[in-house]
């Protein structure tokens, strides 16, 4: 399996390739060149399948056996999912009034997150222990991006991370996960600044290729390749278990509600990450015309869409062969405000005993418009990113119990580490710094492998 920019400027690479490079030299976004295509069977057999099982037929099809075996790749997968607390990894609920919500939050930091970064950050490590290498990732985080990627790494000898927290800007739980992990290869910044505001020095180093190359730095934001592919999972795991059948020509519908800040996990169901992706996939792999509108947008912050890219036929995952589909019926949105949210908490715990989170809820808000009206008689499925402990002053707000775990009431606890990038420090530099002195660190276990 090999994988070309959307912008078609940079060379292809395999999968280890993608996995380590987030963004293609020309600016563009890793794709596979040919999208594999399910038949009958095949979709039958993985109806019947679990969610650990599922992921890994998923990865199978995107990475070659040359790159990391069958076997292999299997115990990678129940390594990456160890840590999770529920057996089945993720958990659908099916409540009342044909509500089913799949719990993705069982893994360590209780958002759904961990399901890529921990599969990933295991293809990562077998890539660089066969090569005997290091990186450092850097990451920007406002809350549950951190400390997964924290959580997924942490105590490997081949990887340092460095994560750069907006210091009051995310929940005291969100910021205890982080703060709390205090492995020698864990490096946790608090800057005096919003999420934006943090981005900006992660931005600066890595404008700088030469440096990038020199200390082996990447990222784990959402772009990232594997990160797509493993969340593909639970769209198919939502779908084969809402369809009431995949015996039927055209197959079933169902409708999987997303509730999405960036788009990172909606995005996995329809292959694409982002709009990038979703253009190149709509002009029939065209990167030229990609180019063209990703260019327009980087210069006006404004794009409008091609007429003849309104309705294509695109290779789709799910189905056997090319499908004509527009944008607008394979996607749409919904908003809900902060009250709609609220009461979509209250009415869920009343009728089902069922405690949601605040996002969760926007994804059920939606579920109770369609069967209110009866506008709907889909089967559909609501995703729940995070778990309610995570949010106990959302859950008072509403007049709610909050739940509990040991986990999370033991982070109070704990001793915390974290570096202060204070209003008027040079963040730039301190970042380059730490980054430097982490290389230098490396290099010298290398050379004295016994220390």
């Amino acid at each position: 399996m090999w994988y070309t920019s959307t912008r078609g400027m940079a060379p292809r690479v395999n999968f280890e390739g993608a996995l380590f490079s987030g963004y293609a030299p020309d600016g563009g976004l890793y794709m596979p060149e040919e999208l594999p295509r399910l038949d009958k069977e095949t979709l039958r057999h993985w109806s019947t399948l679990s969610y650990r099982s599922l992921v890994k037929e998923l990865c199978a099809l995107f990475i070659g056996q040359e790159l990391i075996p069958r076997h292999d790749l299997n115990d990678l997968i129940d390594r990456a999912f160890s840590r999770f607390r529920h057996k089945d990894v993720v958990h659908l609920c099916r409540l009342k009034n044909g509500l089913n919500v799949l719990e993705l939050w069982h893994g360590v930091t209780y958002a759904f997150k961990d399901l890529s970064l921990s599969c990933t950050a295991q293809f990562l490590q077998y890539f660089l222990e066969k090569k005997k290498k290091h990186v450092t990732i850097v990451v920007g985080t406002s809350g549950d991006t951190g400390s997964a990627a924290i959580e997924s790494v942490q105590g490997s000898k081949n990887v340092d991370i460095i994560v750069l927290l907006p210091k009051g800007h995310c929940s005291k739980i969100q910021e205890l996960q982080m703060t709390t992990v205090l492995k020698e290869n864990v490096h946790v910044f608090g800057v005096e600044g919003n999420s934006d505001e943090l981005d900006e020095p992660i931005k600066a180093v890595f404008a700088d290729g030469a440096f990038v190359q020199r200390h082996n730095l990447m990222s784990l934001n959402s772009i990232n390749w594997s990160r797509v592919l493993v969340q593909m999972a639970h769209h198919f795991f939502a779908y084969f278990q809402c369809a009431p059948s995949v015996d039927t020509h055209p197959l079933p519908a169902v409708e999987v509600v997303v509730p999405t800040g960036a788009g990172g996990n909606l995005a996995a169901g329809t292959v694409p990450y982002n709009m990038e992706r979703i253009f190149w996939l709509l002009s029939g792999s065209d990167s030229q015309t990609t180019r063209a509108l990703m260019e327009q947008f980087e210069r006006t912050q404004s794009l409008h869409l091609p007429k003849d890219l309104h309705s294509k036929a695109a290779p789709y995952s799910i189905h056997p062969r090319p499908v004509t589909f527009q944008l607008s019926e394979a996607v749409t949105s919904e908003s809900a405000s902060d009250e709609a949210i609220t009461q979509t908490m209250v009415r869920c715990w009343k009728e089902n005993q069922y405690l949601l989170c605040p996002h969760s809820a926007t994804a059920v808000n939606y579920h109770y418009q369609q069967t209110d009206s009866g506008q709907s008689s889909i089967p559909r499925c609501c995703l729940a990113p995070a778990s309610a402990v995570k949010f106990p002053e959302a859950v008072q707000a509403a007049g709610l119990t909050p739940e509990t775990s040991a986990e999370i009431l033991a982070l109070e606890n704990k001793e915390a580490r974290c570096s202060p990038m204070r209003r008027g420090d040079d963040w730039t530099q301190m970042l380059r710094d730490t980054i430097e002195g982490l290389s230098q660190r490396w290099k010298g276990c290398v050379v004295n492998p016994s220390e």
